[in-house]
């Protein structure tokens, strides 16, 4: 079963840092439990090459990234950029996570669009344009817009993604009006589908740009039954696509961490390879 579990980001889950040892070194803790993370500052900026070498050497050898891509490339910050200044910004995105290609530690880039990138024929061309600037990198999409998947267009825009190459995302959020979309299981990568789970809180969802947006627009605990409705999604979708990675962005309350372990007994999934766990000096 070819299932990559993980978080978004490493800083923010109190229960995986116990001790001190663990919360002085969290990538290091963070990767004794689980195989994949997705580097979530490389949104806000575009990440210095030191800062890829250094959570390489933190990972073991089968660990992978999934780095979403700088806000301004995704029009998050609504800038204005001429063709040459957007490309110019790809290419420095592209150069800053070498690292990481290099050691072959590279899951997938993610390309999450803002709630007004909604379908149009001019958004349809900067996809294109932003593909063809991503080489033969595995890139993954998600849509915060309805409208890619309103019922008279979601298969036209399914057959795009496949002729493009782009990696299907697939959400699990909030259904709270035009910025949030439904789920859509389907695979647009013979290779790769990338799943995240934000939660369902439909009352924080919108909340994005207030003061306490990061406390509640995540804030919300999945039940057994919820997720076991995932796992059968999860199987069906492995007749689609080789590899599945799965993250949990719920963790506005702490309970991303505790929700992907779950998530993980109920698949039946236990990884080897990862790092040692910190050992107590006194456990003989």
């Amino acid at each position: 079963m070819d299932i990559s579990i993980g978080l978004t980001g490493w800083g923010d889950h109190d229960s995986l840092y116990l001790d001190r040892e663990s919360n002085r070194n969290k990538l290091a803790s963070y990767s004794s439990h689980f195989p994949v993370v997705e580097i979530d500052t490389a949104f806000y900026a575009i990440q210095p090459q030191a800062n890829y070498v250094k959570w390489v050497k933190e990972t073991p050898e089968n660990f992978s990234f999934v780095i979403k891509v700088f806000k301004s490339i995704t029009g998050h910050d609504r800038l204005s950029l001429n063709n040459q200044k957007a490309k110019d910004l790809v290419e420095a995105f592209k150069e800053s996570i070498q690292p990481v290609l290099s050691a072959g530690k590279l899951n997938a880039v993610l390309f999450q669009f803002p709630p007004w990138f909604d379908l149009n024929q001019n958004n349809i061309r900067k996809l294109k344009k932003i593909k063809s600037w991503m080489d033969d990198l595995p890139v993954a999409i998600e849509f915060r817009n309805r409208s890619w998947f309103l019922p008279s267009f979601k298969s036209d825009t399914l057959d795009f993604l496949t002729e493009e190459g782009w990696i299907h995302t697939i959400c699990d959020e909030p259904q709270a009006g035009d910025g949030s979309i439904p789920v859509v299981l389907k695979a647009t990568h013979p290779e790769k589908t990338l799943i995240r789970f934000h939660g369902r809180n439909v009352h924080g969802w919108n909340r994005n740009g207030r003061d306490d947006w990061r406390e509640v627009r995540f804030l919300y605990k999945y039940n057994e039954q919820e997720l076991l409705e995932w796992v059968n999604f999860v199987y069906q979708l492995q007749e689609e696509t080789k590899h599945i990675t799965v993250l949990f962005n719920n963790n506005s309350g702490g309970d991303a961490a505790n929700n992907a372990k779950q998530f993980m007994k109920l698949l039946n999934i236990t990884y080897s390879n990862l790092n040692p766990m910190q050992l107590d000096m006194f456990d003989f």
